[in-house]
């Protein structure tokens, strides 16, 4: 670390952080526009973040990171999502993985930051890789989409199942840890929302990855992880399955807060060009703001105290029931669907000016939207599986 970021760490509480979230949202916003065309969250908006110490919220102390409760990591990811989705959803994913990697081996960990504690990983969990079995370790051959500000990583946690054999019969899911030495990024990301997460494309041929740089899902599932940390400190205890979804999610709340500023900025003083009727003393108007702020201040409620409840249990030593877990990950899943049905009522009542593409809730409307289809953030799929077992069907998800 620099000796200003040594200084920042020392002065470093919940509260300031969380002050330096919402000093960044004018910036963000004037960012915006510049952030959409380039494909990718600026390089310096990257570093702002880096010197006001969000990477480090969930990292381990052992690496200069705060050990801090998800809880203030979720309020940073909303209010920088407040100025611009995109770069909250890049912070949310990459700084999550500051988390994982706690999970394993002290030499992974040593790997990625022993010169250097501000490295960034990237992932694609997708469990597309091509994975062989050699002495010490693992071949791994795929191509990856959708890793999220991978530009700005020198590391990827990629997803891939070494094959059933004698000694373990059952598929073994992984998250393999690579260095950019060993995958390539292929510009891909062409879409209609989220342009600024630069989601591209990883390719690997086949790369070495040695037996202490994997991950077992079945280990974040049990809480048998390898890592040093993941033994003794709460936070790390937490299953890798309730943090994880929550990082694709939570972005629209803050996006929506957003959206909800930008429509009242407008709409505060917007007359109509027909009948000259004022939007304000719309009861259409009034109805959406008001369902829109009311879903915003239940859904941050909600992500609290979930994370209460998992805290809580991590610091007792207590497994969390499945039934919540199964709960809260549906919750998880259905925040982006809720989310975009309020903002795009505030669409329809922004008028004619909306509609254009300059629009800065047009621009969220189709962030939410994107991040809607990320296959975590599936309402139907949790949600059944959330009912199914509460009507006596086995549990079909062992990634909570």
């Amino acid at each position: 670390m620099t000796a200003r970021e040594t200084a920042l760490n020392q002065d470093t509480t919940a509260e300031v952080l969380l002050q330096r979230a919402r000093d960044m949202i004018p910036f963000l916003k004037e960012h915006a526009a510049r952030t959409q065309l380039e494909r990718q969250v600026p390089k310096e908006t990257v570093a702002r973040m880096q010197e006001a110490g969000f990477f480090r919220v969930l990292q381990p102390r052992r690496w200069g990171g705060y050990e801090m409760d998800p809880q203030v990591f979720f309020e940073i990811q909303m209010a920088l999502a407040e100025g611009c989705m995109s770069t909250a959803w890049i912070y949310g994913v990459i700084a999550v993985h500051n988390w994982q990697i706690a999970l394993f081996d002290l030499k992974a960990q040593e790997d990625v930051w022993q010169k250097d504690t501000r490295v960034l990983i990237a992932s694609s969990y997708m469990p597309v890789g091509k994975v062989e079995p050699v002495e010490g370790g693992f071949k791994l051959s795929g191509h990856w989409a959708f890793s999220s500000g991978c530009d700005h990583c020198d590391w990827a946690f990629l997803g891939g199942v070494v094959p059933p054999s004698a000694d373990n019969p059952e598929p073994d899911y992984r998250t393999f840890l690579l260095p950019k030495r060993d995958y390539k990024v292929m510009d891909t990301w062409h879409t209609f929302g989220l342009q600024g997460t630069g989601s591209n494309d990883i390719v690997v041929a086949e790369a070495f990855v040695p037996e202490y740089r994997t991950h077992r899902s079945l280990d974040g599932f049990q809480g048998t992880n390898p890592g040093i940390d993941s033994r003794v400190v709460p936070l790390y205890k937490i299953p890798f399955g309730q943090l994880f979804p929550r990082a694709v999610s939570s972005s629209t709340i803050g996006a929506t807060q957003g959206a909800i500023d930008a429509y009242l900025k407008v709409a505060s003083k917007r007359v109509g060009t027909n009948d000259g009727t004022k939007t304000a003393a719309d009861p259409q108007a009034q109805m959406a703001v008001a369902r829109a702020q009311a879903l915003v201040d239940q859904l941050k409620m909600k992500l609290s105290a979930t994370f209460d409840q998992l805290m809580s249990d991590a610091r007792e030593g207590r497994a969390t029931d499945i039934g919540k877990r199964i709960q809260y990950r549906y919750e998880s899943a259905a925040v982006p669907e809720a989310c975009l049905n309020e903002v795009l009522e505030l669409q329809k009542v922004c008028g004619g000016r909306a509609i254009f593409i300059d629009s800065p809730l047009q621009r969220f409307v189709l962030d939410i939207l994107a991040g809607r289809a990320h296959v975590a953030n599936n309402p139907y799929k949790f949600g059944c599986n959330y009912g199914g077992v509460q009507l006596g069907v086995e549990n079909n998800d062992i990634f909570l």
